[in-house]
């Protein structure tokens, strides 16, 4: 595990040279095949180093946070072509990386939490330095707040652990505790950063306020973290759980619903993939709070999906703005006639959104559905409606953008640039094709 931090600390002096953007992006996909290579296929933490481990829950996560920053370069295109500071851009990705690896590879809670919060910083700096309304000051208080808000009884608690247990190993923590206080405390960091419905705020004003590469980070990996973080408490606080997840699992799930019909009347494309967003992740802690295998699986499955498809949504929405100029879906209407070749994309990656087969996020969302509807069979009325919507606004988003009239002020045909076809290709490939070999998504436990 110390090769990959070693790579990347050696690779941060890189950031001050001139010409040096696309190079970083190889070297970031030559980051993914070294791992590629190092595929964990067991429940154990191997590859042990320091306080440094990987078990297949978080290698494929590892894996998604190299793949979306390899992205993340290609799509930033703009930052190299109008050098917005780029070289500063470079060592921000490089400390965001290095935040996030260390997160997903840390086999001690408080580490955990160290660079859990330490991923952070890095991301508020591209949000304030590189996103595009003067709203974005507002934005990044909003991140910073609402997730420090609720980190602090967390750290609490984790000492808390720590006098009792006298290790904050993963591995030595397997005793349950009946202290609503300590399940409260290290449940409340991760639900704001999912974003569970009550405390999702942050979440679309950050999205919108982001650049491309801020958006995809927040979609691709920060809202994983909540739920990889409640995945790896819940074996101490199982027996209250109990007790008292249902009151979560109510909240998320009429939450997810009342998200999903805000979607449908949102007329700002990255707006509304922000929001479709939360009602995805609405089904995930639904998943995790069933406390059984197939919600475990279906969850973590879900969110792997959820990155890609996700991230690739918004880099066609940001595909759509540099060309427009415009978010709003009132001006990217019929862009059918504007972008043709594009219009294939928002279909594929619209569908994967909406659980289409062979995508991924179908793996998921059945694992799901079967877990929440095996917890209790009263809530199969709102996964219905979950479910319908969820195809609802993807089509609303899809049949919008793409059809209709051309808005007046358009009058070029401006397709896409091979790089933008590459990067959703990357996007939609990993996505459809994972499903042939689930068992790395279904098998973790």
């Amino acid at each position: 595990m110390l090769k990959l931090l070693f790579m990347i600390i050696f690779m941060i002096p890189m950031s001050f040279m001139k010409s040096i953007y696309w190079m970083v992006q190889m070297l970031f996909l030559m980051m993914n095949f070294i791992l590629m290579f190092m595929l964990v296929n067991s429940t154990m933490f191997m590859k042990i180093s320091y306080f440094m481990g990987m078990d297949l829950l978080s290698y494929g996560l590892i894996f998604l946070t190299l793949w979306i920053c390899f992205l993340m370069m290609m799509a930033s295109e703009s930052i190299n072509r109008f050098n917005y500071s780029k070289n500063f851009f470079i060592l921000n990705m490089f400390f965001l990386l290095m935040m996030l690896y260390l997160t997903f590879s840390s086999m001690n809670l408080f580490y955990f939490y160290l660079f859990f919060e330490g991923s952070l910083i890095p991301t508020l700096f591209l949000i304030i330095g590189w996103g595009y309304q003067p709203e974005r000051l507002q934005a990044g208080i909003y991140l910073l707040f609402y997730t420090l808000f609720a980190s602090l009884p967390m750290l609490v608690g984790i000492f808390y652990l720590y006098k009792f247990e006298n290790s904050l190993m993963f591995l030595m923590l397997n005793n349950n505790y009946l202290n609503t206080f300590l399940y409260l405390s290290l449940l409340l960091a991760f639900l704001v950063k999912m974003p569970m419905y009550m405390v999702h705020l942050w979440l679309p004003k950050a999205h919108v306020e982001a650049p491309i590469a801020g958006s995809m980070i927040l979609a691709g990996i920060m809202l994983k973290l909540g739920g990889y973080g409640m995945l790896r408490v819940y074996n101490l606080i199982m027996k209250i759980g109990l007790k008292l997840n249902i009151y979560w699992m109510i909240m998320s799930l009429i939450g997810g619903v009342l998200v999903s019909l805000l979607c449908m009347r949102q007329v700002d494309l990255k707006s509304l993939i922000a929001y479709s967003s939360i009602s995805h992740m609405s089904l995930v802690i639904g998943g995790i709070m069933t406390m059984n295998y197939w919600g475990f699986m279906g969850s973590y499955t879900l969110m792997i999906a959820h990155g890609l498809c996700s991230s690739g949504l918004f880099c066609l929405a940001n595909m759509s703005y540099e060309r427009t100029s415009s978010r709003s879906m009132f001006i990217n209407k019929g862009m059918m006639n504007f972008m043709p070749s594009m219009c294939l994309w928002w279909f594929l990656l619209s569908s994967s959104n909406m659980a289409a087969p062979p995508s991924l996020n179908l793996l998921g969302e059945i694992c799901l559905l079967n877990s929440i509807i095996s917890w209790s069979w009263m809530v199969i009325l709102l996964l219905s409606l979950l479910s319908f919507f969820s195809a609802a606004y993807s089509l609303y988003l899809y049949s919008y953008s793409q059809h209709g009239d051309l808005y007046s002020g358009l009058y070029s045909s401006s397709n896409g640039v091979l790089r933008e076809y590459m990067l959703l290709f990357l996007h939609w490939i990993p996505l459809n094709i994972l499903i042939l070999k689930s068992e790395l998504c279904l098998l973790w436990l």
